[in-house]
């Protein structure tokens, strides 16, 4: 970041950009289902020199405090970043209240980040300085199948994009749109290989899902599936079952829709339930339309084409559908390193953590021009 300076300076002058921290401190608040994303979110502001104050999720307190205590150990100093966990709503409270607040970084649900984003609002002439609002939040992810599609490729891409993490992935694959040309043979695979996932405590390795965190989540998810099961628009085709008597277990549960608009392909549901809406072929452009019609999330998107001039086709006029956007690739696929991830609309500021855009957010840049020849008078040439 320091590499970008002044390309010129005139004779005598010196030109050059401060990369100064923030002034004030950045509220850090983190999710339960990445212990990484926790570090990120307050690790990157003390990077830039700020000040943290780190609000670790209440389902996560400990895992979190863990990769805390690790960045101590590291040589974070004292009191760089500080670690709170505590009741959500007071504890928010305090903070947008005190006039050092210069910056939130926020990853977790659309509504909590929107209603953030409104307490500062109402605070704003306590602050010092305009807050820097940095967010990531909810998504209605999809898979576009194209009828070129490796279908045993987008299948398995499916059933991991879905199902691992128990959907609790703000990127998981949520809906999926199958041409009906192909329809009776992905769904074959597709159920088959859902229905084969094994289920189990995490500490056994051989489980592919685990049980989703806590009572809330569980009674949220089980009451789509639920309506799904009551409504005349909706068919579950697999899974459908679920236990709270020794954990929150959720089988993996497809539902076909006849509806693309229906409850189920609209909302965010952060659980392992994947909506499908079969397409007539000959509508693949109507079926753009209706995916960035649906949901007002921008978070992740996949097709599936073998045929490029689809693949290519689609994703142009997905364009706003997705911060991420994959081809021929689940669309959970981000790296560490070599996909730069978020999204906008109503999934996030789109500011991208793992690259330098996430990281000028949190620096107030000052520029400096230093003269070394002193002028000989106050005067315009023209004046004389």
């Amino acid at each position: 970041i320091y590499a970008q300076q002044p390309p010129f300076n005139a004779p005598g002058i010196w030109n050059r950009v401060e990369y100064r921290p923030l002034e004030g401190f950045v509220y850090a608040v983190s999710p339960f289902n990445f212990t990484a994303i926790g570090v990120n979110l307050a690790a990157a502001p003390a990077l830039m020199g700020n000040t943290v104050l780190w609000k670790p999720s209440n389902s996560a307190v400990l895992s979190n405090y863990v990769a805390y205590d690790i960045m101590r150990e590291a040589g974070v100093p004292d009191g760089v970043i500080q670690f709170v966990p505590g009741d959500a709503t007071s504890m928010t409270k305090q903070v947008f209240e005190h006039p050092e607040f210069a910056s939130l970084h926020f990853t977790g649900s659309t509504h909590v980040f929107k209603s953030m984003w409104r307490q500062i609002a109402e605070n704003i002439d306590r602050y010092k300085s305009y807050p820097r609002i940095v967010g990531e939040t909810g998504g209605k992810n999809y898979h576009l199948i194209h009828s070129s599609a490796n279908i045993d490729n987008a299948v398995n891409s499916t059933i991991r994009g879905a199902f691992e993490f128990q959907g609790q992935k703000c990127s998981a694959c949520s809906r999926l749109y199958v041409p009906k040309s192909k329809w009776s043979e992905f769904r074959g695979k597709l159920v088959a290989g859902t229905e084969s996932i094994k289920m189990g405590p995490i500490t056994d390795p051989t489980n592919f899902m685990g049980p989703v965190i806590n009572q809330a989540a569980y009674d949220k998810i089980t009451g789509y599936i639920e309506a799904a099961r009551n409504s005349s628009d909706c068919e579950i085709i697999a899974g459908g079952k679920y236990s709270d008597s020794d954990g929150y277990y959720i089988r993996p549960t497809i539902v076909l829709a006849s509806d693309p608009y229906c409850k189920l392909m609209k909302e965010e549901i952060f659980g392992p339930v994947l909506t499908v809406y079969v397409y007539d072929d000959a509508e693949f452009d109507s079926t753009l339309d209706t995916i960035s019609r649906t949901t007002p999330y921008g978070l992740t998107g996949a097709v599936f084409a073998e045929d490029r001039m689809a693949a290519v086709h689609a994703s142009t006029r997905l364009l706003h559908t997705a911060g991420n956007f994959y081809i021929n690739d689940k669309c959970t696929g981000a790296v560490v390193g070599q996909q730069p991830f978020g999204g906008s609309r109503a999934s996030g500021t789109n500011d991208k953590p793992g690259s330098p855009s996430l990281l000028l957010r949190f620096v107030s840049p000052r520029s400096i021009k230093e003269n070394m020849i002193p002028i000989s008078g106050y005067t315009y040439p023209s004046n004389n």
